[in-house]
């Protein structure tokens, strides 16, 4: 597997991601869209989410399609990005149709970067001013690291961040994935190398390969401190997928959260996946694709999340310092 020319999640055909971010609060929010409606599915392993439109995603329900996808700072107040996004859409007349009504489908989570230094004490809920603005300056090109809603994630020791990582299958389908990274446990063994080394790339996050050792004893997490924690990711393909295959392809990536934070899927995160399909290339062997698929998915994933930590940049007040 090799990564598409800007290693990604907008190397799959359509995708788009905007960020808007909040530096007095130390927050932000991270859009997913494409100029037309894509298949969706969703896995939350943690055990404290927060989403909105959660239930819709599940394969038995009426929508299929949603006309984007909103991963929010914020704790529940965030939830209201999706509302921005969603009136935002409307005016564009996008959404699915009910009568002479369009409704925006705009599923979201949240992660909780309350503790982290910013100003809290806004006059008004700035989550569905971020969420319209993110939407706004959706593209194919966008920065990762201290953005979006990664602006204000932290991890055990370092600071988290927005990451993305994209892979071309033999086959040649596209996988990709995005991810604010906000856990309660840590994405490297010793402050240097990464959990998801094995799985790197090139040098995109460092190259400092594999730690020789794993220190004994449990690894550090925000634990004795505070409780804000959970990762959010989006995980993208071309190949054409049905909803019950993108609920599969999300359960599939969770094996990158594990690969790449330690402790991950804790009671006090709300880690969570959705799935994308683009349905642009269609299966040729329904098994060994979706086989593959799920691999890709947990790889991108893994190299994601260290990418978030690798390009997050210092900001003032921040409890935890950057990994450079």
């Amino acid at each position: 597997m090799t990564p598409g020319p800007k290693n990604l999640i907008t190397d799959i055909p359509g995708l788009r991601v905007g960020n808007a971010s909040d530096a007095a609060i130390k927050t932000g929010v991270t859009v997913l869209t494409a100029d037309a409606p894509f298949t969706a599915g969703l896995h939350v392993m943690g055990g404290a989410p927060g989403t909105r439109e959660s239930d819709l995603l599940a394969p038995d329900k009426t929508v299929q399609q949603v006309d984007a996808l909103v991963l929010s700072g914020g704790s529940a107040f965030g939830l209201d990005a999706a509302s921005g996004v969603a009136d935002a859409l409307r005016a564009a007349g996008r959404g699915f149709a009910v009568g002479d009504q369009r409704v925006p489908i705009v599923p979201g989570a949240i992660l909780f970067d309350l503790l982290n230094g910013g100003d809290k004490n806004w006059p008004e809920n700035p989550y569905k001013r971020l969420g319209a603005e993110a939407l706004a300056n959706a593209s194919m090109d966008f920065r990762i690291g201290t953005t979006g809603a990664g602006t204000g994630a932290m991890l055990a020791t370092r600071k988290g961040g927005l990451g993305s990582a994209s892979a071309t299958l033999p086959s040649g389908h596209t996988v990709g994935a995005l991810v604010a990274v906000n856990a309660l446990g840590d994405a490297t063994v010793d402050g240097t190398h990464f959990w998801a080394a094995p799985f790197e790339v090139g040098e995109e996050f460092g190259g400092h390969g594999p730690a020789k050792t794993i220190p004994p004893g449990l690894p550090p997490t925000k634990l004795a401190s505070h409780n804000a924690n959970t990762t959010i990711a989006i995980v993208a393909t071309d190949a054409t997928l049905d909803q019950s295959q993108c609920t599969r392809l999300a359960t599939a990536a969770h094996d990158g959260m594990a690969r790449a934070l330690v402790p991950s899927h804790t009671p006090m995160d709300g880690d969570l996946v959705f799935a994308v399909s683009t349905a642009g290339k269609p299966l040729t062997d329904p098994v060994a694709d979706t086989l593959w698929l799920g691999h890709a998915a947990a790889t991108c994933l893994a190299r994601a999340i260290a990418r978030a930590v690798y390009h997050a940049t210092a900001a003032p007040n921040d409890p935890v310092p950057p990994y450079r």
